[in-house]
């Protein structure tokens, strides 16, 4: 009887899991309320978007999708919402190349919809008709912040 080491096929296998999805951080400002309120006029609305990746420990990332969200009057502030959506995601065995597309694409697919709960809901309890933030391509996004990423190198 001979001792061989044999890799179980377990080890190897491409894992990607979602561990937990949760509200990291949430604000909201109406520093012109109530005078703001009275106004009759239609708010301009400015949405800001952003996706950040940092690894918690060993093949587990935390993935975090923000919106700003920011409603003006003329020059002056009618709300201003920032949310965090956070996600953590055991991701191993998979090829370096992939790790990008998962973290940029992947995962903020899947965050993404809390975040869109969350915004409308923060906006609804202040008193406001909700926000409904529109549907996002990541792949596009993903594939424009590379282009720009391979750009400035250049």
């Amino acid at each position: 009887m001979t001792d061989t080491a044999v890799t179980p096929e377990a080890d190897v296998q491409p894992v990607f899991q979602i561990q937990r999805v949760y509200l990291k951080e949430a604000s909201l400002e109406q520093p012109n309320s109530p005078a703001i309120l009275i106004e009759q006029q239609q708010p301009s609305v400015d949405i800001q978007l952003g996706v950040e990746a940092t690894p918690a420990a060993e093949g587990v990332f935390e993935v975090c999708v923000t919106a700003t969200v920011h409603t003006k009057i003329a020059d002056k502030t009618v709300f201003l919402v920032e949310c965090k959506q956070g996600g953590i995601f055991e991701i191993r065995n998979l090829p370096e190349d992939q790790m990008g597309p998962i973290m940029g694409i992947a995962c903020p697919q899947i965050v993404y919809p809390y975040l869109r709960a969350s915004v409308a809901d923060l906006i609804t309890r202040a008193g406001f008709p909700p926000v409904h933030l529109a549907e996002i391509n990541f792949q596009a996004m993903y594939e424009q912040q590379q282009a720009q990423a391979a750009a400035t190198q250049q």
